[in-house]
């Protein structure tokens, strides 16, 4: 399944309290590892889905040859329709590790990486959608400077945008090193050892796939198809992630709330649907230093209760 290190693997798979014929989902498979172990501790007759929207990763999944094992093309937006397509109600534990894989960065040709020149493209599913290419050549200034400081939190995006306007308009932006360079020339300063592009890459990364919205749908997907005790699993890898699984579970942990002025007792309120499961999970000090992309990661768990689902 490649050389593809994934992070926190043993820490999620432990995380989703596996049942030998437990059924589960991962939802971003990737190059396959945290598939794989998972199917390395499943039983005979347990079962395992995959999703990913990338046919790069649809293709090394389609070579697994496990009986066990499912793979579906699509984005983890589409999880309860993959899930009752394989004829499944409901499942034991989801997976989600979020963002962009290392194949991905590695490969120059898809565009997301400035460390090579190559066509900008960005797209995680690279049979649909508008390349980043097509989107900064003819978005708005006010739309593009959102974008780098809503998904970037850039505080130079204004400054970016109309740097990318300037550009465009004596030559369309096709690689990522024109794109690179032009940031370069807006962004005055940078935090140490941080390249002047990497939060504009990472906002245009965000909007071309639509990132954040798959996240939005996703979860409570996930949640309704949990079985009691079934675990919701999520590894993100940037605080605008991170912050909408943290405030997801929070919430769905917290139950049905009143204002404080009615005088209901708790017996009366809906509780939560997920309940909490330790804290946050970061990599080891060891990860970390075999691989650096391990460092932003955030590891948060989820237990489904018995209070029926109702979001």
């Amino acid at each position: 399944m490649g050389a593809h290190l994934s992070v926190l693997l043993e820490e999620a798979v432990a995380a989703l309290n596996l049942r030998d014929d437990g059924v589960y989902v991962d939802a971003t498979f990737g190059r396959g590892g945290h598939s794989r172990a998972i199917l390395a501790q499943l039983g005979p007759h347990g079962r395992l889905i995959a999703l990913d929207r990338d046919p790069a990763a649809v293709a090394v999944g389609n070579a697994v040859g496990d009986a066990r094992f499912r793979m579906v093309h699509a984005p983890f937006s589409a999880l309860a329709e993959a899930v009752h397509a394989a004829g499944v109600t409901e499942v034991d534990g989801v997976l989600f590790d979020l963002g962009v894989s290392s194949p991905q960065l590695d490969e120059a040709e898809r565009g997301f990486s400035f460390r090579f020149d190559a066509p900008l493209d960005m797209r995680m599913d690279t049979s649909r959608g508008m390349t980043a290419a097509e989107w900064l050549n003819q978005a708005p200034v006010e739309e593009i400077a959102q974008v780098v400081r809503d998904y970037g939190e850039e505080r130079f995006a204004r400054q970016v945008a109309r740097a990318i306007a300037q550009a465009r308009a004596v030559a369309p932006l096709t690689s990522t090193r024109q794109l690179a360079q032009v940031v370069a020339g807006a962004v005055r300063t940078r935090e140490r050892g941080q390249d002047p592009a990497t939060r504009t890459f990472q906002a245009v990364r965000i909007f071309i796939n639509r990132e954040l919205e798959e996240i939005e749908q996703a979860l409570p997907q996930a949640s309704a198809l949990l079985k009691t005790g079934g675990r919701l699993v999520v590894i993100s890898f940037h605080s605008l992630e991170d912050r909408m699984v943290k405030q997801y579970m929070r919430r769905e942990s917290q139950g049905e709330q009143v204002p404080l002025e009615i005088p209901l007792p708790a017996s009366a309120l809906r509780g939560g649907c997920l309940r909490l499961i330790g804290r946050a999970v970061k990599p080891s000090e060891r990860e970390a230093a075999g691989n650096p992309r391990a460092r932003s990661a955030t590891m948060r768990v989820a237990e489904r209760t018995e209070v029926p689902w109702s979001s």
